[in-house]
C-alpha cells in the first residue's frame, strides 16, 4: 500500500514537471509590466526577463532605479516613474504601456511593488501606519491591476501578484501581515473573476529572503522609532529592556533565516509569466515550503503555543 501511495506521488510530480517545462513563443512581442524595480526581486526579475527576449515596462521609483537598470538592460526595456499610491502615476503608465502595446494587449503585470515598515506589536502603531502600508501593498497592487486590466484581458494574459508566506499565516503584529492577507484575498477574487476571459491569476508567497524587507538594520530602526514614540505607560507594560531584546532577536535571528539566492524567488516569477501551465500558487524558499505553509494548516492553538514559548517576554501580564 506504501509503494502504491508513493508511486502515485511520483507520478504525479513527473506528470507537473513534464506538464511546467514548456513556455509560451514570440516572446518578443509579449510585454511585461513589472511594479517595484528599484532594487530586489523587482530589480532582477526585469532583467532577467529582459535577457529572455520579453519587452519589459520597469516601473520604478526612484531616477536612479531607473538608470541603473537602463545601464544593466538591452534598450528594449522602458523604465518608468511610477508611485503605486499615486491614482494619477497609475493612470499615466497605464497610459503609455497603452500606447505600446496597441491592440496586441498586456501580457503580464508583476505586482511587486510593497514595503516592509513600519512593523512592530499592534498596540505600538498608530491606525495611519495601518493605512500607509496598506495604500502601498494592498491598494498600490489593486491599483496597478485594475489600471492595466482591459490590456491583459485583451492578451489574454497574467497578473502576477506578491505577496508572502506572512499572508497564509501570522505570527507577527502590525500592518504588514493585514496588508499580505488582503493581497491573497485580492488575488483569488481576482483569479476566479478573470478565469472566464482566459486571464490566469498567479500568486507568489515567498518566505524570508535577504531583502530590503528583511534589512536588519531598517527593521533595528524601525522598532527605535516605535519605541521612541510610546507612552509611557505603553512601555511600562512591555518593560524597560524590551526594545533591547527586540533589537537582539532582530538581529539574530532575521538574518539567520533570511535566504541570500533572491533567483528562487525570481524563477517563480519567471515562471508565472512565461510558461504556458503556470501554477496558481509559489512558495518559494525551504522555510516556506517545510515551516510556514505546513504550519498554517494546524490548528490555532498548535501555533500560539509554538510562537508564544518563544516570545520575548513582557514585563506586565494578567493574572
Amino acid at each position: 500500500m506504501f509503494l502504491y501511495l508513493l508511486g502515485l506521488v511520483v507520478l504525479f510530480y513527473l506528470f507537473r514537471w513534464i506538464r511546467e517545462v514548456p513556455r509560451v513563443g514570440d516572446k518578443a512581442s509579449k510585454y511585461v509590466y513589472v511594479t517595484g524595480c528599484d532594487s530586489g526581486f523587482g530589480n532582477l526579475l526585469a532583467r532577467h526577463l529582459d535577457k529572455l527576449g520579453f519587452r519589459v515596462i520597469a516601473g520604478c521609483y526612484t531616477e536612479k532605479g531607473e538608470e541603473g537598470l537602463r545601464k544593466a538592460c538591452s534598450e528594449k526595456l522602458i523604465t518608468t516613474h511610477l508611485d503605486v499610491t499615486s491614482k494619477e502615476s497609475l493612470a499615466k503608465v497605464a497610459a503609455m504601456i497603452k500606447d505600446k502595446v496597441g491592440e496586441r494587449g498586456l501580457w503580464a503585470v508583476v505586482n511587486n511593488a510593497g514595503i516592509a515598515v513600519p512593523s512592530g506589536p499592534c498596540d505600538w502603531h498608530t491606525l495611519d501606519d495601518y493605512k500607509l502600508m496598506l495604500e502601498v501593498n494592498l491598494n498600490g497592487v489593486i491599483g496597478s491591476t485594475l489600471s492595466v486590466l482591459p490590456l491583459i484581458k485583451k492578451a489574454r494574459g497574467r497578473v502576477v501578484n506578491v505577496a508572502s508566506v506572512f499572508g497564509r499565516i501570522c505570527v507577527t503584529g502590525g500592518p504588514y501581515p493585514v496588508s499580505k492577507f488582503g493581497v491573497e484575498a485580492f488575488n483569488d477574487s481576482l483569479r476566479f473573476t478573470m478565469a472566464p476571459f482566459g486571464v490566469k491569476v498567479l500568486c507568489i508567497e515567498p518566505g524570508f529572503f535577504k531583502t530590503s524587507v528583511t534589512d536588519s538594520e531598517i527593521h533595528i530602526k524601525n522598532a527605535e522609532t516605535l519605541w521612541a514614540r510610546l507612552p509611557q505607560d505603553v512601555k511600562d507594560d512591555y518593560g524597560v529592556d524590551y526594545i533591547e531584546k527586540t533589537k537582539e532577536v532582530i538581529k539574530e535571528k532575521v538574518a539567520q533565516m533570511s535566504d541570500g539566492d533572491l533567483m528562487k524567488v525570481v524563477s517563480c516569477m519567471e515562471h508565472a509569466v512565461s510558461a504556458v501551465w503556470p501554477r496558481k500558487r509559489y512558495s518559494p524558499g525551504w522555510d516556506a515550503k517545510f515551516f510556514w505553509l505546513p504550519l498554517s494548516y494546524m490548528p490555532t492553538c498548535v501555533v500560539d503555543y509554538i510562537f508564544l514559548k518563544t516570545a520575548i517576554p513582557i514585563a506586565k501580564k494578567l493574572q
